[in-house]
């Protein structure tokens, strides 16, 4: 690693950063001129920041917003409006598209104190589970540099996992915080819906599947950060369950005994889990045994098949709807291979195959199922399964522009499939580094919870942290 202002930054997370902040060991200039450096280190091996901020970030420095999060440097994933810088949806259509104004989780971002300090790379319009778009390029996990750092907060995750920052905003509307933080051996906490704002641009993302917030490196980033965003923004279409405290103040509680459902099925309706993966399960019960939990096998009885449907019926059609609106705003009366990859023409094209009724029977089929799920949780506290079905696979592995459709609805099969159902439900789930293979790959686990349970989540996390610790273990960039 390069000389930089602070030697052990990486012995830090971002609570830790403020904290040394706070207490005049380390100035913000200090924090973010090593950010910085390890970034320009690492980043063109990388291609997870594809947007720089640094000279605006290195300014900020000199006078940080007061908050909790003071100095600590961060990175927005360019899916999200920041004003005045690009902002590229990964995409080749939305080349010039500057936003005029912060998008409300970027405002409370920076209300805590953070310095942003660049954007992240990120498939078109975060439709794929990786992140290696014809306009941004492939993002290499720093794990295995030939391997994918998943999708579609990828650049996020490669940022945390090299050590550039401790945290990084992400996004998640079919596992696009957990699917990373999975492959990049992280913490990825995707909120119960409407917990944290998607505003003022869209009122709801993919049919209300998608939520906003972090990948890090420690359950009390992932519950701080949470402090300092969640809650709804005016006239958001959809309220979480009003919570009345401080995620950071109670995740370290322990939590009484729980009784923990262990889910085989993927929702995706594939049948093959990687051995890994399985023994990833294996180790995570016998270490929630371990803690004094109940674990138990159980079968989740809903239609797997017509869910994912439907969920994917509700994507298209809002993918078809997003691409079109930047079509007529340019003035384009056909959208074909030289604007977007093929994966996202064949998205929009079926996406305008479908009729209003179609969207509304899918909405009725998701809401049936997420009642389903909300009854199990009467029943169970955690409803336990692996994140994905592989370890990080090839990059290439999810060709999104090559036009075969087959193979790469083939893989993505195999690759995903628990993470979409809390998508469609709205539970909170969240990814852990409870995992590696046997060749050093990140597996993580994921744990859901009853609709408004994050802080049964955070305080789980944080036991299981404690339990099997996580933070030390980091690539060597190899």
């Amino acid at each position: 690693m390069t000389n930089t202002p602070i030697g052990n930054y990486r012995d830090y997370d971002a609570v830790g950063l403020a904290e040394l902040i706070s207490r005049g060991e380390a100035s913000a200039s200090e924090v973010v001129d090593t950010a910085i450096s390890i970034a320009e280190e690492h980043n063109p091996t990388l291609n997870a920041i594809v947007t720089d901020m640094y000279d605006a970030a290195r300014e900020q420095a000199l006078k940080p917003v007061a908050g909790p999060l003071s100095g600590v440097p961060f990175l927005i994933k360019d899916l999200n409006m920041v004003k005045d810088v690009p902002s590229s949806m990964g995409s080749r259509l939305w080349d010039g598209f500057v936003p005029d104004h912060d998008g409300e989780i970027v405002s409370r971002y920076r209300k805590a104190g953070l310095i942003i300090m660049g954007k992240t790379n990120t498939p078109e319009v975060g439709l794929a589970a990786t992140t290696e778009s014809v306009k941004l390029g492939a993002c290499r996990n720093p794990w295995d540099l030939q391997r994918t750092t998943g999708g579609s907060s990828g650049g996020a995750a490669a940022s945390v996992a090299a050590g550039i920052l401790p945290a990084a905003h992400a996004t998640d509307g079919g596992g696009s915080i957990r699917i990373p933080a999975s492959c990049c051996g992280l913490v990825g906490l995707k909120p119960t819906r409407g917990r944290t704002p998607a505003g003022p641009d869209v009122g709801e993302g993919w049919g209300s599947m998608a939520s906003n917030n972090v990948v890090s490196r420690s359950i009390r980033d992932t519950a701080m950060l949470l402090d300092v965003t969640h809650g709804p923004a005016q006239g958001d279409p959809y309220h979480a369950p009003h919570f009345n405290g401080s995620y950071f103040d109670e995740h370290t509680k322990k939590p009484r005994k729980l009784r923990v459902g262990v889910d085989l099925k993927p929702a995706s309706g594939a049948t093959e889990i990687h051995e890994e993966c399985l023994l990833g399960v294996q180790h995570t019960v016998k270490l929630l045994e371990s803690l004094g939990h109940e674990v138990v096998d159980i079968d989740l009885d809903f239609d797997r098949e017509m869910f994912s449907t439907s969920t994917y019926l509700l994507v298209v059609a809002n993918v078809a709807n997003t691409v079109q609106a930047r079509a007529d705003y340019l003035g384009l009366n056909d959208v074909g291979l030289e604007h977007i990859e093929s994966v996202t023409l064949g998205a929009k094209e079926l996406g305008e195959t479908f009729r209003a009724s179609d969207y509304a029977k899918a909405t009725a089929i998701i809401h049936q199922t997420s009642r389903y799920i909300e009854s199990r949780f009467l029943e169970y506290d955690l409803i336990l399964s692996p994140t994905l079905l592989q370890p990080p696979v090839p990059l290439g592995y999810m060709n999104t522009h090559d036009g075969d459709q087959e193979t790469y609805t083939a893989h993505i099969q195999s690759f995903w499939g628990f993470t979409h159902l809390y998508n469609g439900t709205g539970n909170p789930a969240i990814s852990l580094p409870l995992h590696e293979s046997k060749n050093g790959l990140p597996v993580g686990m994921q744990l859901a919870a009853s609709f408004g349970n994050e802080l049964l989540l955070l305080q789980i996390g944080a036991q299981l942290e404690q339990a099997a610790p996580w933070f030390k273990r980091v690539p060597s960039m190899g």
